[in-house]
């Protein structure tokens, strides 16, 4: 019985994550700023970006909860849980700008989300060092790609930019807190392989 509630659990936070309307608890990044005033192709442009991003999020609410079920010590969940909710955040406000875009999700996120869900269990089986080294490297990875997209965001479009510099400082929070919290960093090499496969998600989603 406890295997059934536990799968029906998380069943129901996948549903949730891929088609709900998700609320924020910290304030809005954008809240205090004008509206940008932007051509169709920058609006487009700018909804691409924030659509790779949004993508981003599910697959990182994907990997904690796979992570959390796998996880051996109660710290290490609790730690991974509260990075989750920080992550929540930021898929709120990706999908607030992505609507404010006139953009909408890819149709792509229940892929995506299931390959994160694998990725998150199987790392937190190899152990809590291990899951959390992957925590680590994937953040990094994800530092360096919201950094090119601050370069590639439309110029006059600081509601997006303004969303994304407060996701990577998170971002690069989680990294650090995963390596003081015991995890084992990646080498270079593996991390140039996570890359490339983070790259097939952003050019995919970027157009659908």
């Amino acid at each position: 019985m406890a295997l059934v509630d536990e799968f029906i659990t998380r069943v129901d936070q996948a549903l949730k994550t891929l088609t709900g309307k998700h609320t924020a608890i910290r304030e809005y990044p954008a809240v205090a700023m004008a509206d940008s005033i932007l051509n169709e192709d920058e609006a487009q442009h700018a909804a691409g970006l924030m659509r790779v991003n949004h993508t981003g999020e599910i697959c990182a609410q994907a990997l904690y909860e796979g992570q959390v079920l796998t996880a051996r010590k109660t710290e290490i969940k609790k730690s991974l849980k509260q990075a989750a909710d920080e992550e929540s955040d930021h898929l709120a406000w990706c999908e607030q700008r992505l609507d404010e875009l006139g953009g909408r999700p890819s149709v792509l996120n229940p892929l995506f989300y299931a390959a994160s869900y694998a990725m998150g269990a199987i790392t937190g089986l190899l152990g809590d060092r291990v899951s959390l080294g992957f925590v680590e490297a994937t953040e990094d990875q994800v530092c360096r790609h919201l950094e090119r997209h601050l370069a590639s965001l439309p110029e006059g479009d600081e509601r997006s930019r303004e969303i994304v510099r407060r996701m990577r400082e998170d971002e690069a929070r989680h990294g650090t807190d995963a390596l003081r919290a015991g995890g084992k960093e990646f080498p270079e090499p593996v991390k140039r392989t996570m890359a490339l496969i983070s790259r097939v998600m952003t050019e995919t989603t970027y157009r659908v």
